[in-house]
């Protein structure tokens, strides 16, 4: 289950990477990198896998990924290959950690940005007012000067520190060791599974895959995942659950049946696990709060 390195390029006439990618420029593997990103999914919806954490994405969504903290984003496919304005796009930012050293950032005005990066490792959804303004900085950043693009960057992370609005995504027990895990593996696992999660699926089947014994496959899932493959299908199934449930004018029991759900009190169960809410009181949480945002 190994985690790719990513190389991002850096120009001569720039210490930091900022670029878009469209449609399907925006496919990645499961991967890392040393540089910490700051990512605008300004359009798209799928499923994220960001350390050991499974969950939905959506338009405007703004994340902070720690160095060498694997992740990837499955998109939808609509959002891959349209050739209208509605075709997927992203903005990504890679910066080294030690981009401004050590002194820059223990100085007591700029503490707040080195403890940002330190909780970035575990990974940030950036929420509330501060997603919107740090969205609108990293799209100004496209066509800045180099100067006003460090100003810019050094501006994005001070308004997600100072005002605190985001949420931790892996958990804290999760750590990554980056030359242990078998790359062919998990991107074998990650597509089946995100190609098959809406019918029923065997365990059996999936360790065929990497040419395993189902309880061999068992151990080897939990030793490098931390969780059961059970569970990393639950997670899947639920985070398609939610993207329907605030994208889509589907019932409870459609929604259930479209995410590999045959019992709707399993899903019900299921989804109120992992979410702490059952499906309605998670649809109707969501709405008002996007109601709330929009009024400020």
């Amino acid at each position: 289950m190994k985690a790719i390195l990513k190389k991002a390029t850096i120009t001569p006439n720039h210490s930091f990477n900022i670029h878009k990618d469209v449609g399907a420029e925006m496919l990645s593997s499961w991967h890392y990198h040393p540089e910490v990103e700051l990512l605008l999914i300004k359009r798209s919806s799928g499923t994220c896998l960001i350390g050991d954490y499974v969950g939905p994405f959506k338009n405007n969504d703004v994340y902070l990924l720690g160095s060498n903290l694997p992740h990837t984003f499955r998109h939808e496919h609509k959002y891959l290959h349209r050739t209208d304005e509605k075709i997927g796009e992203s903005v990504v930012i890679l910066f080294q950690q030690e981009l401004w050293g050590s002194y820059f950032l223990n100085l007591p005005e700029t503490q707040c940005i080195g403890r940002l990066i330190e909780a970035s490792k575990l990974g940030l959804r950036i929420t509330g007012e501060a997603r919107k303004k740090v969205a609108r900085i990293a799209e100004e950043m496209m066509n800045e000067s180099p100067t006003k693009r460090m100003i810019h960057l050094l501006s994005a992370l001070e308004i997600i520190a100072s005002g605190q609005e985001y949420e931790t995504i892996s958990s804290n027990g999760f750590f990554h060791e980056v030359n242990s895990l078998d790359q062919s593996r998990i991107n074998k696992i990650f597509e089946y599974t995100f190609n098959n999660f809406q019918r029923k699926i065997l365990v059996e089947d999936v360790a065929a895959l990497i040419a395993m014994g189902k309880h061999s496959f068992c151990r080897y899932f939990k030793a490098k995942t931390r969780k059961t493959y059970l569970d990393f299908l639950i997670e899947v199934r639920i985070g398609h659950a939610c993207r329907l449930l605030v994208e889509q004018d589907m019932n409870v029991a459609e929604i259930g049946y479209a995410c590999g759900y045959n019992n709707i009190s399993h899903f019900y169960h299921q989804f109120k696990t992992i979410t702490n809410k059952h499906p309605l009181e998670y649809r109707s949480s969501y709405l008002n709060k996007e109601q709330t945002l929009i009024a400020v």
